[in-house]
């Protein structure tokens, strides 16, 4: 949908918006002379569409509240789907609920029309609708496994976007072969009658082959792999040009105790900092310093345009996409220990209780002293506090060790002052697999967040802010960093949830409330069940140039300025800051910024779905080894057809199917989030603590199955309501 079109639905959804002739509705949005023909252009397209409609009186009028809309369809496994309505068009519902009969041939991704049937009942996600057409495909491109059957081909796609197989035609002309991956081009999409039709593109290799399944998730989200060589040769100039010296118009900052605090398998450093004390006014003097990888890659260069293709780097286990080639992103740029680099630095002057007192900008160089993971800081930390360490501190350096307890005291107050300020801490952890001698997954387990993890994140939200707080006094445009308040509707679902489990809420849009569950259900068994709930309560959080707060961070400005290595939007920030840094004023358009900042919120995302994919692929690849294992696991949802777990030693969630309940026949009590037994009351409750068998992995559809087999903590019986 063009722009000119968006602009005229959205004045049409004004609420005081009255019939106008094109004319005048032309007039109102500032649209005159040669313009106009595009705009009778625009309205016959939108009429087409079924958007809106001439009246009798030649007036421009949207339809009922039955009419049309267009959005983003996304499918269920079960082959109905859900379409989130375009913002700009101003609908009061944020979902339309799709039957199976009604999706056609659309899949999830994908931009569509849709036709809002009229009905008194509405479904418990909002209305019912129908697609009328598909107006832009997220993609014609999927990977699935190949096999064959009486005679015919078929592929299987990977995932539930698809039912059933799809039939493809001479795969052996890529030399495919059964249970090999494969790469397929939709000549026909299927529909809820017909299978669909492809064509074989790429030949991936056999399902199971190391690499194979990297491959496949990379190709099945579309992520750019090779660079191109005009973007590895403008690399490789800068890198023969590039000195370890201190240039003119650069600060000096070399002989400042700088450290960097990464994972242990980090390969690009893009933060360093450094804390002082000043012994007059007894302020501390934080420094984070981020690498100018913007003085590599100008506007508008080869490696510019790639990067802003790509948007970010994507992290995948045991493999990286990165955003610039690896001799920048691994090399010149990156804030390496004992090396000189260029960097843009945050000076902040904060009072004893960690409020701004001043801040300031630099292009500056520096030499790190120390790299340092999380774990060794930790352990450091650890033995100064008398606590036993979980690994044997490094041997630093007397001037180190106290930077660290500076800035683990330092932390702890920009982490009490955010708190008090209304800040929500949600604890999603992040899954870490283990590996053998071969490369193979061995076990996994949930990434440890402790005091060090802390340290960097608070700098880079200081710095962060600093920044943002910067350029918005500038009266600038940038890439913010927003996260939009939550709909009232959503945080109501979420207290009674939340109320059920025994947390009550004063207000539901009251923000310490939720704070204050957030942290009395940490540490306990329903903890992943509690913020994951109030996580799908939320927005999104997305880049714009338009202002908004940050509202899991209470935040009035916040952006991404600490990690341009391996986000574009960052690099952006860099710029605009550069620029006042050099002349004392800068520029930058609010168009192309909502441009830039929609395709780097879509980048993210992928990149995000690609690890979360691959994770999940081997994590279950792995349990598929182990089928008849035992784990003690915590219910973390209950539905009408069963209840998921989640193991304690391992980072797998599985269903237990209703069906597969022993002794009785259990129905779902939605209040109490529970699966009761009808004669024995025996009940299945959101965070008990149950024992699981591993009974079934479907590598295909990406699903894991568990049995009961019994109880390890307190099951009440929930009486049924009348």
């Amino acid at each position: 949908m063009s722009d000119l079109q968006t602009r005229i639905l959205s004045a049409l959804a004004q609420p005081n918006y009255h019939p106008l002739k094109p004319k005048a509705l032309a007039r109102n949005l500032g649209i005159t002379g040669p313009d106009y023909n595009l705009f009778k252009d625009a309205l016959k397209n939108l009429i087409r569409l079924g958007r809106l409609e001439i009246s009798k009186g030649n007036a421009v009028r949207p339809l009922g509240a039955h009419g049309t809309l267009t959005g983003i369809f996304r499918k269920a496994a079960a082959g109905f789907g859900f379409v989130r309505p375009n913002p700009d068009e101003g609908h009061k519902f944020t979902e339309v609920y799709i039957p199976e009969e009604a999706v056609r041939d659309a899949t999830t991704g994908d931009v569509v029309l849709v036709r809002v049937r009229p009905s008194r009942k509405q479904h418990d996600r909002g209305p019912k609708g129908e697609i009328v057409q598909v107006l832009e495909r997220a993609t014609s491109q999927f990977v699935g496994t190949y096999f064959t059957r009486d005679g015919l081909d078929y592929v299987r796609v990977d995932g539930t976007v698809f039912s059933h197989s799809v039939v493809v035609g001479d795969p052996s002309a890529k030399g495919a072969k059964p249970n090999d991956k494969v790469v397929i081009e939709m000549v026909r999409f299927p529909t809820a009658e017909e299978r669909g039709e492809a064509v074989v593109t790429e030949l991936l290799g056999t399902q199971g082959k190391p690499g194979v399944d990297t491959l496949s998730v990379i190709r099945a989200l579309g992520l750019p792999d090779a660079f191109p060589e005009d973007a590895l040769e403008e690399a490789r100039q800068v890198a023969a040009r590039f000195e370890e010296t201190v240039p003119e118009g650069r600060e000096d900052f070399t002989n400042w105790l700088t450290i960097t605090i990464d994972p242990i398998d980090a390969r690009d450093f893009d933060d360093a900092i450094c804390l002082m004390i000043d012994p007059k006014s007894k302020h501390w003097q934080l420094g984070v310093h981020i690498a100018d990888v913007a003085h590599f890659a100008p506007p508008g260069s080869s490696l510019d345009r790639e990067a802003r293709k790509r948007g970010t780097s994507v992290y995948l286990p045991q493999h990286v996409i990165p955003m610039f080639p690896e001799i920048v992103s691994n090399g010149l740029a990156s804030l390496q220990q004992g090396k000189i680099r260029y960097v843009k630095s945050a000076i902040m002057d904060l009072t004893p209780t960690g409020q701004k007192a001043d801040v300031r900008f630099a292009n500056a160089v520096i030499k790190t002293r120390r790299r340092f993971t999380y774990e060794e800081v930790s352990a450091v930390i650890a033995q100064e506090e008398g606590r036993t360490p979980d690994m044997t501190p490094p041997a630093i350096d007397d001037d180190v060790r106290e930077m660290l307890l500076r800035m683990r005291d330092l932390a702890m107050i920009l982490h009490k002052r955010r708190l008090k300020r209304g800040s929500l801490e949600l604890m999603m952890p992040e899954i870490q697999l283990e590996y053998d001698d071969q490369g193979k997954v061995s076990g996994a387990h949930f990434r440890k967040h402790d005091i060090s993890h802390t340290i960097v994140e608070e700098f880079m939200l200081a710095a962060n802010e600093a920044v943002a707080e910067h350029l918005d006094r500038k009266d600038l445009y940038f890439l913010r960093r927003v996260h939009p308040a939550p709909e009232p509707t959503k945080l109501q679902k979420f207290a009674e949830f939340a109320r059920i489990l025994g947390y009550k809420m004063k207000t539901v849009t009251d923000r310490f409330s939720l704070q204050k569950i957030l942290q009395q259900s940490a540490g306990k068994p329903e903890m992943h069940a509690v913020h994951y709930a109030l996580l799908r309560s939320l927005k999104q959080a997305t880049y714009s140039p338009v202002k908004d707060d940050h509202y899991a961070l209470a935040s009035e400005n916040y952006c991404h300025f600490t990690s341009p290595i391996r986000r574009y939007p960052d690099l952006q920030v860099h710029r605009l800051l550069d620029h006042l840094i050099k002349r004392g004023r800068a520029s930058s358009k609010l168009d192309e910024l909502m441009a830039l900042g929609d395709h780097c919120s879509k980048t993210e995302r992928r990149a995000e779905s690609a690890e979360r994919e691959l994770v999940k692929h081997r994590l279950l690849v792995y349990m598929n080894e182990r089928l008849g294992t035992d784990l003690e696991a915590i219910i973390t949802g209950v539905a009408d057809y069963g209840f998921f777990a989640q193991a304690e030693t391992l980072p797998v969630e599985g269903l237990v199917h209703i069906s597969t309940l022993p002794d009785d026949y259990y129905y779902f009590d939605e209040m109490s989030h529970s699966l009761v037994g009808q004669r024995t009351k025996r009940a299945f409750r959101l965070g008990d603590k149950v024992l699981v068998t591993v009974v079934r992995v479907d590598l295909q559809r990406r699903q894991l199955d568990f049995r009961i087999q019994g109880t390890t903590g307190r099951l009440p019986p929930v009486k049924r309501r009348r």
